[in-house]
Protein backbone atom coordinates (compact mmCIF):
# COMPACT_ATOMS: atom_id res chain seq x y z
CA UNK A 1 0.00 0.00 0.00
CA UNK A 2 1.40 3.10 -0.86
CA UNK A 3 1.44 6.02 1.71
CA UNK A 4 0.44 8.43 -0.36
CA UNK A 5 -2.92 6.51 -1.12
CA UNK A 6 -6.58 7.83 0.44
CA UNK A 7 -7.94 5.95 2.88
CA UNK A 8 -10.92 5.55 0.22
CA UNK A 9 -7.95 4.33 -2.09
CA UNK A 10 -6.65 1.57 0.64
CA UNK A 11 -10.40 0.07 0.92
CA UNK A 12 -11.24 -0.30 -2.41
CA UNK A 13 -11.48 -3.85 -4.01
CA UNK A 14 -11.46 -3.19 -7.28
CA UNK A 15 -13.11 -4.82 -10.37
CA UNK A 16 -11.26 -7.73 -12.03
CA UNK A 17 -12.29 -7.98 -16.16
CA UNK A 18 -12.03 -11.18 -17.73
CA UNK A 19 -8.36 -12.18 -19.18
CA UNK A 20 -7.33 -10.47 -22.14
CA UNK A 21 -4.53 -13.02 -22.97
CA UNK A 22 -1.54 -11.31 -25.40
CA UNK A 23 0.11 -13.43 -27.96
CA UNK A 24 -1.24 -16.49 -27.24
CA UNK A 25 -3.88 -18.39 -29.94
CA UNK A 26 -6.39 -19.44 -27.90
CA UNK A 27 -10.26 -20.13 -27.98
CA UNK A 28 -11.55 -17.49 -26.36
CA UNK A 29 -15.18 -17.83 -24.91
CA UNK A 30 -14.29 -15.90 -21.14
CA UNK A 31 -15.48 -11.70 -22.30
CA UNK A 32 -18.43 -12.28 -24.10
CA UNK A 33 -17.11 -10.57 -26.93
CA UNK A 34 -18.88 -11.05 -30.29
CA UNK A 35 -17.30 -13.36 -32.69
CA UNK A 36 -18.37 -11.43 -35.98
CA UNK A 37 -16.80 -7.93 -36.50
CA UNK A 38 -18.74 -4.82 -36.82
CA UNK A 39 -20.51 -4.09 -40.16
CA UNK A 40 -17.70 -3.03 -42.92
CA UNK A 41 -19.47 0.48 -43.07
CA UNK A 42 -17.79 0.81 -39.77
CA UNK A 43 -14.44 0.38 -40.80
CA UNK A 44 -15.28 2.02 -43.89
CA UNK A 45 -16.44 5.07 -41.52
CA UNK A 46 -12.98 5.23 -39.49
CA UNK A 47 -10.86 5.14 -42.47
CA UNK A 48 -12.78 8.30 -43.80
CA UNK A 49 -12.10 10.09 -40.84
CA UNK A 50 -9.46 12.53 -41.82
CA UNK A 51 -6.49 14.47 -39.94
CA UNK A 52 -9.06 17.59 -39.90
CA UNK A 53 -11.40 16.10 -37.54
CA UNK A 54 -8.90 14.46 -35.29
CA UNK A 55 -7.17 18.00 -34.63
CA UNK A 56 -10.38 19.62 -33.19
CA UNK A 57 -12.40 18.56 -29.99
CA UNK A 58 -15.68 16.45 -31.32
CA UNK A 59 -19.10 17.45 -31.03
CA UNK A 60 -19.34 17.37 -26.67
CA UNK A 61 -23.47 16.25 -27.55
CA UNK A 62 -23.07 13.88 -29.89
CA UNK A 63 -26.10 15.20 -31.91
CA UNK A 64 -25.80 13.37 -34.73
CA UNK A 65 -25.89 9.87 -32.87
CA UNK A 66 -28.28 10.90 -30.30
CA UNK A 67 -30.90 11.83 -33.09
CA UNK A 68 -30.02 8.45 -34.24
CA UNK A 69 -30.75 6.36 -31.29
CA UNK A 70 -33.66 8.67 -30.64
CA UNK A 71 -35.63 7.55 -33.84
CA UNK A 72 -34.80 4.05 -33.54
CA UNK A 73 -36.40 4.29 -30.14
CA UNK A 74 -38.94 6.08 -30.81
CA UNK A 75 -37.93 9.07 -28.38
CA UNK A 76 -36.81 12.09 -28.62
CA UNK A 77 -32.81 13.15 -28.65
CA UNK A 78 -33.51 15.12 -24.73
CA UNK A 79 -33.93 11.53 -23.83
CA UNK A 80 -30.44 9.68 -24.89
CA UNK A 81 -27.43 10.16 -23.16
CA UNK A 82 -23.80 8.87 -24.49
CA UNK A 83 -21.02 8.22 -22.75
CA UNK A 84 -17.61 5.71 -22.94
CA UNK A 85 -18.85 1.90 -23.06
CA UNK A 86 -22.03 1.53 -20.89
CA UNK A 87 -19.89 1.05 -17.33
CA UNK A 88 -18.58 4.73 -17.48
CA UNK A 89 -22.78 5.83 -18.22
CA UNK A 90 -23.51 3.44 -15.09
CA UNK A 91 -20.53 5.09 -13.10
CA UNK A 92 -22.32 8.06 -14.01
CA UNK A 93 -25.83 6.92 -13.05
CA UNK A 94 -24.51 5.82 -9.77
CA UNK A 95 -23.35 9.59 -9.03
CA UNK A 96 -26.36 10.97 -10.23
CA UNK A 97 -29.31 9.05 -9.86
CA UNK A 98 -28.88 6.04 -7.55
CA UNK A 99 -26.98 7.73 -3.92
CA UNK A 100 -29.81 8.40 -1.59
CA UNK A 101 -30.17 7.32 2.26
CA UNK A 102 -32.02 4.33 1.63
CA UNK A 103 -30.00 1.37 0.15
CA UNK A 104 -29.78 0.84 -3.68
CA UNK A 105 -30.50 -2.89 -4.65
CA UNK A 106 -29.74 -5.14 -7.20
CA UNK A 107 -29.22 -8.93 -7.14
CA UNK A 108 -26.90 -11.05 -4.50
CA UNK A 109 -25.78 -12.68 -8.15
CA UNK A 110 -25.46 -10.28 -11.05
CA UNK A 111 -22.71 -7.84 -12.22
CA UNK A 112 -19.35 -7.83 -10.15
CA UNK A 113 -19.15 -4.17 -11.01
CA UNK A 114 -21.94 -2.68 -8.70
CA UNK A 115 -20.51 -3.23 -5.84
CA UNK A 116 -17.58 -1.49 -6.48
CA UNK A 117 -19.19 1.66 -7.52
CA UNK A 118 -21.19 1.53 -4.44
CA UNK A 119 -18.23 1.28 -2.19
CA UNK A 120 -16.37 4.26 -4.84
CA UNK A 121 -19.21 6.82 -4.09
CA UNK A 122 -20.28 5.61 -1.02
CA UNK A 123 -23.91 4.18 -1.89
CA UNK A 124 -25.73 2.47 0.50
CA UNK A 125 -26.93 -0.95 -0.71
CA UNK A 126 -28.33 -4.31 -0.92
CA UNK A 127 -28.26 -7.49 -2.55
CA UNK A 128 -31.32 -9.52 -3.00
CA UNK A 129 -30.87 -13.08 -3.52
CA UNK A 130 -32.24 -14.40 -6.70
CA UNK A 131 -34.97 -17.38 -6.54
CA UNK A 132 -33.71 -20.97 -6.31
CA UNK A 133 -33.59 -20.85 -10.01
CA UNK A 134 -31.97 -17.84 -10.47
CA UNK A 135 -34.31 -16.06 -11.53
CA UNK A 136 -35.51 -12.63 -10.59
CA UNK A 137 -38.24 -12.34 -8.52
CA UNK A 138 -39.37 -8.52 -8.57
CA UNK A 139 -41.82 -9.26 -5.21
CA UNK A 140 -38.33 -9.53 -3.63
CA UNK A 141 -37.42 -5.90 -3.79
CA UNK A 142 -38.66 -4.15 -0.86
CA UNK A 143 -40.79 -1.05 -1.72
CA UNK A 144 -38.47 1.24 0.64
CA UNK A 145 -35.14 1.88 -1.49
CA UNK A 146 -33.03 4.64 -2.70
CA UNK A 147 -33.36 2.74 -6.34
CA UNK A 148 -33.65 -0.78 -8.19
CA UNK A 149 -30.50 -1.80 -10.80
CA UNK A 150 -31.75 -4.92 -12.50
CA UNK A 151 -29.21 -6.33 -15.75
CA UNK A 152 -31.53 -7.91 -18.15
CA UNK A 153 -30.44 -10.20 -19.17
CA UNK A 154 -28.60 -11.04 -15.94
CA UNK A 155 -25.12 -11.38 -15.57
CA UNK A 156 -23.56 -13.86 -15.16
CA UNK A 157 -26.58 -16.07 -15.57
CA UNK A 158 -28.37 -15.33 -18.55
CA UNK A 159 -31.44 -15.23 -17.14
CA UNK A 160 -34.45 -13.13 -18.89
CA UNK A 161 -36.91 -11.30 -17.27
CA UNK A 162 -39.96 -10.42 -19.24
CA UNK A 163 -41.14 -7.16 -20.17
CA UNK A 164 -44.30 -7.63 -17.51
CA UNK A 165 -42.06 -7.95 -14.81
CA UNK A 166 -39.97 -4.88 -15.39
CA UNK A 167 -43.44 -3.30 -15.86
CA UNK A 168 -44.50 -4.28 -12.45
CA UNK A 169 -41.23 -3.51 -10.86
CA UNK A 170 -41.63 0.32 -11.85
CA UNK A 171 -45.17 0.14 -10.63
CA UNK A 172 -44.27 -0.85 -7.23
CA UNK A 173 -41.30 1.60 -7.31
CA UNK A 174 -42.59 5.17 -8.80
CA UNK A 175 -40.86 7.09 -6.24
CA UNK A 176 -37.80 5.14 -6.91
CA UNK A 177 -35.39 5.19 -9.98
CA UNK A 178 -35.08 1.88 -11.60
CA UNK A 179 -32.22 1.22 -13.93
CA UNK A 180 -32.19 -1.67 -16.28
CA UNK A 181 -28.72 -2.42 -17.40
CA UNK A 182 -29.51 -4.49 -21.23
CA UNK A 183 -26.26 -5.48 -21.93
CA UNK A 184 -27.15 -8.34 -23.99
CA UNK A 185 -30.82 -7.72 -24.71
CA UNK A 186 -30.33 -7.99 -28.51
CA UNK A 187 -29.74 -11.72 -27.93
CA UNK A 188 -32.55 -12.65 -26.83
CA UNK A 189 -34.69 -10.03 -25.20
CA UNK A 190 -37.68 -7.07 -25.32
CA UNK A 191 -36.31 -3.91 -24.82
CA UNK A 192 -37.72 -1.80 -21.86
CA UNK A 193 -37.10 1.13 -23.86
CA UNK A 194 -40.76 0.80 -25.02
CA UNK A 195 -41.65 1.95 -21.39
CA UNK A 196 -39.99 5.15 -20.86
CA UNK A 197 -42.70 6.78 -22.21
CA UNK A 198 -45.31 6.05 -19.24
CA UNK A 199 -42.72 5.68 -16.75
CA UNK A 200 -40.47 8.63 -15.84
CA UNK A 201 -38.54 6.67 -13.11
CA UNK A 202 -37.44 4.35 -15.63
CA UNK A 203 -33.57 4.28 -17.61
CA UNK A 204 -32.31 2.01 -19.84
CA UNK A 205 -28.79 1.41 -20.42
CA UNK A 206 -27.36 -0.57 -23.27
CA UNK A 207 -24.14 -1.04 -24.76
CA UNK A 208 -22.75 -1.11 -28.27
CA UNK A 209 -19.73 -3.65 -27.32
CA UNK A 210 -21.59 -7.06 -27.14
CA UNK A 211 -24.44 -7.27 -30.22
CA UNK A 212 -22.39 -4.50 -32.42
CA UNK A 213 -19.25 -5.77 -32.19
CA UNK A 214 -18.02 -2.65 -30.94
CA UNK A 215 -15.87 -3.22 -27.87
CA UNK A 216 -12.67 -1.98 -28.91
CA UNK A 217 -14.51 1.40 -29.24
CA UNK A 218 -15.96 2.33 -26.02
CA UNK A 219 -19.94 3.15 -26.54
CA UNK A 220 -22.76 3.07 -23.87
CA UNK A 221 -26.43 4.63 -24.21
CA UNK A 222 -28.99 5.54 -21.63
CA UNK A 223 -32.04 6.09 -22.43
CA UNK A 224 -34.46 7.70 -20.38
CA UNK A 225 -36.88 10.91 -19.07
CA UNK A 226 -35.44 14.43 -19.78
CA UNK A 227 -35.46 14.85 -16.41
CA UNK A 228 -33.13 11.35 -15.53
CA UNK A 229 -30.75 12.24 -18.56
CA UNK A 230 -30.29 15.96 -17.40
CA UNK A 231 -29.02 14.51 -14.32
CA UNK A 232 -26.41 12.80 -16.21
CA UNK A 233 -25.27 15.36 -18.49
CA UNK A 234 -24.67 17.64 -14.88
CA UNK A 235 -22.55 14.67 -13.73
CA UNK A 236 -20.72 13.98 -17.02
CA UNK A 237 -19.85 17.85 -17.47
CA UNK A 238 -18.49 17.93 -13.81
CA UNK A 239 -16.12 15.29 -15.05
CA UNK A 240 -15.80 14.94 -18.74
CA UNK A 241 -17.43 17.07 -21.39
CA UNK A 242 -16.16 15.50 -24.51
CA UNK A 243 -16.76 11.81 -23.72
CA UNK A 244 -16.77 10.25 -27.24
CA UNK A 245 -14.27 10.55 -29.97
CA UNK A 246 -14.79 11.56 -33.60
CA UNK A 247 -14.13 8.00 -34.59
CA UNK A 248 -16.53 6.70 -32.55
CA UNK A 249 -19.02 8.91 -32.87
CA UNK A 250 -18.97 8.11 -36.83
CA UNK A 251 -18.20 4.66 -36.37
CA UNK A 252 -21.14 3.71 -34.01
CA UNK A 253 -23.43 6.12 -36.33
CA UNK A 254 -22.41 3.58 -39.17
CA UNK A 255 -23.16 0.74 -37.47
CA UNK A 256 -26.95 1.76 -36.69
CA UNK A 257 -27.24 2.38 -40.58
CA UNK A 258 -26.17 -1.20 -40.97
CA UNK A 259 -29.16 -3.39 -39.42
CA UNK A 260 -28.94 -6.14 -41.49
CA UNK A 261 -25.66 -6.70 -40.53
CA UNK A 262 -26.78 -6.52 -37.03
CA UNK A 263 -30.08 -8.89 -37.24
CA UNK A 264 -27.65 -11.24 -38.99
CA UNK A 265 -25.09 -11.63 -36.30
CA UNK A 266 -27.48 -11.30 -33.28
CA UNK A 267 -29.18 -14.88 -35.06
CA UNK A 268 -25.99 -16.46 -35.78
CA UNK A 269 -25.04 -15.98 -31.87
CA UNK A 270 -28.50 -17.54 -30.55
CA UNK A 271 -28.36 -20.64 -33.01
CA UNK A 272 -25.08 -21.23 -31.87
CA UNK A 273 -25.77 -20.66 -28.32
CA UNK A 274 -28.77 -23.20 -28.77
CA UNK A 275 -26.73 -25.92 -29.94
CA UNK A 276 -24.20 -25.01 -27.55
CA UNK A 277 -26.62 -25.54 -24.68
CA UNK A 278 -27.60 -28.94 -26.51
CA UNK A 279 -24.51 -30.52 -26.45
CA UNK A 280 -24.00 -29.46 -23.07
CA UNK A 281 -26.54 -30.99 -21.86
CA UNK A 282 -25.39 -33.80 -23.47
CA UNK A 283 -22.35 -33.89 -21.88
CA UNK A 284 -23.79 -34.10 -18.52
CA UNK A 285 -24.14 -30.46 -17.59
CA UNK A 286 -27.37 -28.43 -16.36
CA UNK A 287 -27.55 -24.95 -18.37
CA UNK A 288 -30.10 -22.46 -17.45
CA UNK A 289 -32.00 -20.60 -19.74
CA UNK A 290 -29.98 -17.68 -21.64
CA UNK A 291 -31.16 -14.44 -23.48
CA UNK A 292 -27.56 -13.56 -23.57
CA UNK A 293 -24.67 -14.38 -25.94
CA UNK A 294 -23.29 -16.61 -23.19
CA UNK A 295 -24.21 -19.73 -21.08
CA UNK A 296 -24.21 -20.17 -17.09
CA UNK A 297 -23.91 -24.05 -17.04
CA UNK A 298 -22.59 -26.78 -14.16
CA UNK A 299 -21.63 -30.09 -14.68
CA UNK A 300 -23.44 -33.03 -12.54
CA UNK A 301 -20.66 -34.25 -10.94
CA UNK A 302 -17.12 -32.57 -12.09
CA UNK A 303 -16.28 -29.61 -10.11
CA UNK A 304 -16.27 -26.73 -12.21
CA UNK A 305 -12.80 -25.04 -11.09
CA UNK A 306 -11.44 -28.59 -12.30
CA UNK A 307 -12.75 -28.22 -16.20
CA UNK A 308 -11.85 -24.70 -15.75
CA UNK A 309 -8.31 -25.56 -15.43
CA UNK A 310 -8.12 -28.52 -17.61
CA UNK A 311 -9.74 -25.92 -20.60
CA UNK A 312 -7.36 -23.85 -19.76
CA UNK A 313 -4.58 -26.36 -20.76
CA UNK A 314 -6.18 -26.88 -23.79
CA UNK A 315 -5.94 -23.51 -24.93
CA UNK A 316 -9.47 -22.69 -24.03
CA UNK A 317 -10.73 -20.21 -21.80
CA UNK A 318 -14.03 -19.44 -20.32
CA UNK A 319 -15.04 -17.52 -17.12
CA UNK A 320 -15.15 -19.12 -13.53
CA UNK A 321 -16.27 -17.12 -11.07
CA UNK A 322 -15.19 -18.69 -6.95
CA UNK A 323 -18.55 -17.34 -5.24
CA UNK A 324 -21.45 -17.76 -3.19
CA UNK A 325 -23.51 -19.91 -5.00
CA UNK A 326 -22.32 -20.28 -8.23
CA UNK A 327 -19.15 -21.74 -7.85
CA UNK A 328 -20.07 -24.73 -9.14
CA UNK A 329 -20.78 -22.71 -12.67
CA UNK A 330 -18.95 -22.05 -15.79
CA UNK A 331 -20.05 -18.99 -17.79
CA UNK A 332 -19.12 -19.91 -21.48
CA UNK A 333 -19.17 -16.80 -24.39
CA UNK A 334 -20.67 -18.06 -27.24
CA UNK A 335 -18.16 -17.87 -30.02
CA UNK A 336 -18.32 -18.83 -34.03
CA UNK A 337 -19.18 -22.31 -34.36
CA UNK A 338 -15.87 -23.68 -34.81
CA UNK A 339 -14.69 -22.13 -31.73
CA UNK A 340 -17.40 -24.18 -30.11
CA UNK A 341 -16.72 -27.22 -31.45
CA UNK A 342 -12.95 -26.67 -29.96
CA UNK A 343 -14.98 -26.63 -26.76
CA UNK A 344 -16.83 -29.56 -26.90
CA UNK A 345 -13.70 -31.03 -27.86
CA UNK A 346 -12.07 -30.27 -25.26
CA UNK A 347 -14.78 -31.29 -22.64
CA UNK A 348 -14.47 -34.84 -24.29
CA UNK A 349 -11.19 -35.35 -23.63
CA UNK A 350 -12.05 -33.86 -20.18
CA UNK A 351 -15.03 -35.51 -18.89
Amino acid sequence: MSRFWTDLTARLTPYVPGEQPLGQKLVKLNTNENPYGPSPRVLEAIAATTGDSLRRYPDPDSSALKTAFAERAGLAPENIFLGNGSDEVLAHTFQALLKHREPLLFPDISYSFYPVWCELYGVPHQAVPLAEDFSIDVCAYPAKNGGILIPNPNAPTGVLLGLNQVRELLQANPDSVVVIDEAYIDFGGESATALIADHDNLLVIQTLSKSRSLAGLRVGVAFGHANLIEGLVRVKDSFNSYPLDVVAQRATLASLEDDQWFLECCQRVIATRERTAAQLTQRGFEVLPSAANFVFARHASRPAAEIFASLREREVIVRYFNKPRISEFLRISIGTDEEMDALQSALDEIL
